[in-house]
């Protein structure tokens, strides 16, 4: 539903007195020094192989437990890649899926992230992520599971959920970050259509939007729509995202009771897609903020 223009502009002058409320963000400090130590090779793979590098670091990190697993620690393997038929390598021996598996070895740390770019490379049923592009760490995350890197019906939104929390989406353009943007000139306020749904209005983000652009074209400060959409300085958008111009809701709207979660959907995309916020989703739910959603699981959503 389309919003009139002038009823847009008395809500901008009331929202303008609303306190906010700062969602705390759960981070580890083993993922940020694991983060720091191993986020310039991550983007080196990238660089050679095309790997994003926020999904090698999320794989790594996830894999691995930030570098503190047997495997890791033993064999520099951290990325639970087991040995295959093709593997000519040094090995070391743990349970998993089975008794007693065969797991790659490697002399470096490097070798192993060297080792998961080419496995990704050389093995076909990987082919369709490289049609991928390198920023889009979502359907890389979606494809990796459906490719059948992992048993885990949770693993897309493991990785996901890892790579929103500690930003490592940055990394996917470090190249970029580092040529000056050119500044994009203040557009006039209401510069968008803007929408109304679940009682919310909001607007949908344009190929290559970022919200500062979006805050440029509505009047607002970015920093109210960080706040509003819950998302961190730098968070990527997608076309056809939802960015919402006022504070979510404690619950859903009726009819909406519930939301079967698919796979790539994380806490704050199903929050985003009913107007709810996350700290309430997981409430809602009798959840922790460390829960991350699988595939199948219903989730409460009034």
């Amino acid at each position: 539903m389309k919003v009139n223009s002038r009823h847009l502009l008395l809500f901008m002058c009331l929202v303008a007195f609303i306190p906010f409320e700062a969602n705390a963000i759960r981070k580890s400090s083993a993922y940020e020094k694991y983060i720091g130590k191993y986020g310039d090779e991550a983007v080196r793979q990238q660089k050679k192989y095309r790997v994003p590098a926020s999904i090698t670091l999320a794989q790594a990190l996830l894999e691995s437990n930030a570098g503190a697993s047997t495997l890791a620690r033993n064999s520099n393997n951290h990325f639970g890649i087991k040995c295959h038929s093709d593997w000519k390598g040094q090995r070391s021996y743990h349970n998993d899926d089975r008794a007693n598996e065969c797991f790659r070895k490697y002399r470096s740390v490097s070798e192993s992230y060297e080792d998961h770019s080419r496995f990704l490379v050389d093995h076909s049923r990987y082919d369709r992520l490289f049609n991928y592009h390198a920023t889009d760490y979502k359907r890389w995350a979606r494809g990796l599971q459906e490719c059948g890197y992992a048993t885990d019906r949770g693993y897309a939104n493991k990785l996901i959920d890892i790579i929103e929390t500690y930003q490592l989406y940055r990394y996917d353009s470090a190249k970029a970050k580092k040529e000056k943007k050119a500044k994009r000139p203040a557009a006039a306020p209401l510069a968008r259509e803007v929408f109304r749904t679940h009682g919310l209005i909001y607007v949908l983000a344009g190929s290559g939007d970022s919200l500062d652009d979006i805050a440029a074209d509505v009047g607002f400060s970015a920093g109210k729509l960080r706040r509003y959409n819950e998302m961190p300085d730098g968070f990527p958008l997608e076309t056809g995202d939802v960015v919402y111009l006022q504070k979510k809701k404690t619950k859903a709207d009726k009819p909406y009771l519930f939301h079967t979660v698919r796979i790539g959907e994380s806490m704050h995309s199903i929050s985003q897609r009913y107007g709810i916020r996350v700290k309430n989703l997981y409430k809602l739910n009798g959840r922790k903020p460390d829960f991350i959603p699988e595939e199948g699981d219903v989730l409460k959503l009034r």
